[in-house]
């Protein structure tokens, strides 16, 4: 390996029911030998590589040079493609419904990504940037079309506070990511939800933050682009914000740096003119899977010197787009399935973090609408509330986890509570949805975490909710 080490990364940035967002980038590494001593490059030190970069990845960066999307169908022939000189991604058009394809991204005449990658390992017996044995597979499935309804059952993947980092060895992230892309293989996951805390600032010494902050590309790497590397040039992720991507918590607000690595202007331009997302400030956005399901964020998150310390639902310019994604039901014909999802949860039992104060007035318009499940996330555990035939659901805990049982079960009538890190396995069958909160086990299979109710014993009965 050179003294400086590019690697490659392919990306699954947006999809539609008949096109795709296709990126690429690269991370570099300082490297000092073959058995995988390697140390991140960050964004500040990149002008010393060659070429000397701003950026690493993201739709801002810089190009790497002439390339070429070519998207091919099940029998291998080339049905569209895109070109770009100017970026490092490019929408590809053209595309069936439900229909599923491979992808190749050529950049400078070279396959991008091909062959054996490197990645990042943390054991006890070995550490660094490594070959084992994992290689791109790049394919996906459009979304059906928005006005027919899905074919067959839905799986949509559920994660929460996750971006804590897989540096160092036994980090739960990685437990759960390889968790996430097993089901990825084995249940079919069309898109991933976030319920935010995409990404943790760094640790604090005396008060101080010391270490990546959000706000750079190099601090995505062991926190985003590593652990779901295998999954994200596959699957489309949707995020929502938390308090650790805005300013909320930290002292540096992650939302620009969080736009750019998720593409949302480049996903979501037109749409605020057609009603269908409310930017800036905040991130509110919906979008249709078929004609019966509909996924909407919700920026739940605080901006304390806009308008005094309100959440972002509350501002004045989202009123609108969140009466025409939850318009009541005996008034418009709406998807069967309205889901929203964001990161502050209406109800939570602790034990640190209750319910939120302020959201009765959102609470009242998933009712009126019709809306039977609601993910959030933010308290680090599992969380299952009834409410008024609603369903909610915390799911904060894909990196971090907090062991104590929680102590407002009346308040936030709780179902059922875990403290094991997992994710949610979310399955849609016409009129019928099943929530699995899912880890991974010592022998390597998906698992059901345990859970229990207020009074402490085991629950074991599936989780159905209902459309009607």
């Amino acid at each position: 390996m050179p003294a400086f080490h590019a690697e490659p990364f392919l990306y699954l940035a947006g999809l539609t029911h008949k096109s795709a967002l296709i990126a690429w980038g690269a991370f570099y590494f300082r490297v000092r030998g073959e058995d995988g001593d390697a140390k991140l490059v960050d964004d500040s030190d990149l002008n010393h590589v060659h070429p000397p970069r701003r950026e690493s990845i993201g739709a801002r960066s810089e190009p790497y040079g002439e390339a070429r999307v070519e998207v091919a169908d099940r029998m291998g022939q080339v049905v569209a493609s895109a070109s770009t000189a100017a970026a490092n991604h490019c929408w590809v058009t053209g595309l069936a419904p439900d229909t599923e394809y491979t992808y190749r991204v050529i950049v400078n005449g070279e396959d991008w990504g091909a062959g054996e990658r490197r990645d990042w390992v943390a054991e006890d017996n070995r550490k660094g940037l490594l070959k084992i044995g994992n290689r791109y597979d790049n394919r996906f499935r459009t979304h059906p079309d928005p006005v027919q309804p899905a074919r067959g059952p839905v799986a949509v993947a559920v994660i929460g506070d996750f971006g804590t980092g897989i540096k160092r060895k036994n980090r739960p992230q990685k437990a759960v990511a390889d968790a996430l892309r097993q089901a990825v293989d084995q249940f079919g996951v069309r898109l991933i939800l976030t319920t935010g805390d995409n990404i943790y600032a760094s640790k604090r010494l005396f008060g101080l933050p010391i270490g990546g902050e959000g706000d750079e590309d190099d601090d995505w790497y062991f926190t985003y682009y590593q652990p779901y590397r295998y999954i994200i040039n596959r699957v489309p992720v949707y995020p929502s914000i938390g308090n650790h991507d805005a300013d909320e918590t930290e002292d540096r607000d992650d939302r620009a740096q969080l736009l750019d690595n998720f593409y949302i202007n480049e996903r979501i331009a037109g749409e605020e003119a057609a009603g269908r997302a409310s930017v800036d400030p905040g991130l509110f956005y919906r979008f249709r899977f078929g004609s019966e399901i509909e996924f909407i964020c919700i920026d739940t998150s605080k901006e304390p010197t806009l308008f005094a310390g309100g959440r972002f639902f509350e501002h004045p310019k989202h009123i609108e787009f969140l009466r025409q994604a939850l318009p009541a039901r005996d008034r418009v014909q709406s998807p069967a399935w309205l889901i929203p999802f964001s990161h502050h949860p209406p109800f939570s039992a602790g034990p640190l973090h209750r319910n939120t104060s302020g959201m009765d007035r959102l609470v009242s318009q998933f009712e009126l609408a019709g809306v039977r499940a609601v993910f959030s996330g933010h308290e680090h555990n599992f969380q299952h509330s009834r409410v008024s035939g609603i369903d909610y659901f915390v799911t904060g805990a894909a990196g971090k986890r907090r062991e104590l049982a929680p102590l407002f079960f009346g308040q936030a009538h709780t179902v059922s509570w875990s403290a094991e890190n997992h994710f949610l396995l979310v399955t849609i069958d016409g009129d019928q949805m099943s929530v699995r909160p899912l880890a991974g086990s010592e022998a390597g299979a998906l698992t059901e975490i345990r859970r229990s109710a207020p009074d402490h014993s085991s629950v074991t009965t599936p989780i159905v909710v209902l459309s009607s």
